[in-house]
């Protein structure tokens, strides 16, 4: 299970943009998360848009409603599930999320106003279903590459 909270200013992404990035965000995490492009998994992933008044966020300390010229804002949350995230990993996922936004917006590079937070929330701490929820069963699905499997298991210590 991964979320994926993008945060903006009120119509700073048009419908377009924010169905291109449903599909991109996802597989932003999904490929170095199971270790292949890996259709089967997309279900596991949401993509929520959040739209924010100009006077309900800042930046440097003054509203954006205040700023002249209106700076370029986004934050983009990513909850992922326990796993081998090692620094080179998050690093891949951070990049590959702030192309898909770029890419999204017609631009060649993200804007310096464009955050991304990366948080892992600790194994047996998602819930769906009526119950707790563990990536070690979604190891057999199938879509992880075994290279993948491996470090899930090295970093979860089973």
């Amino acid at each position: 299970m991964t979320i994926i909270t993008v945060n903006t200013p009120k119509g700073r992404l048009s419908s377009e943009q924010r169905r291109e990035l449903a599909e991109t965000l996802t597989d932003a995490v999904l490929v170095p998360e199971v270790g292949q492009f890996a259709p089967a998994a997309r279900p596991g992933f949401q993509v929520h848009f959040v739209e924010r008044e100009r006077d309900m966020m800042a930046i440097g300390g003054r509203l954006l409603a205040d700023a002249d010229p209106e700076p370029d804002v986004m934050v983009i949350d990513l909850a992922v599930m326990d796993a081998a995230w090692q620094s080179e990993v998050r690093a891949e996922v951070i990049e590959r999320a702030l192309a898909a936004l770029a890419a999204a917006c017609g631009l060649d590079q993200p804007a310096p106003g464009w955050w991304v937070n990366f948080r892992v929330i600790d194994e047996g701490s998602w819930g769906s279903s009526g119950g707790v929820l563990s990536i070690l069963p979604l190891l057999q699905s199938g879509v992880f590459t075994e290279e993948r499997v491996k470090a899930v298991r090295a970093a979860l210590g089973t």
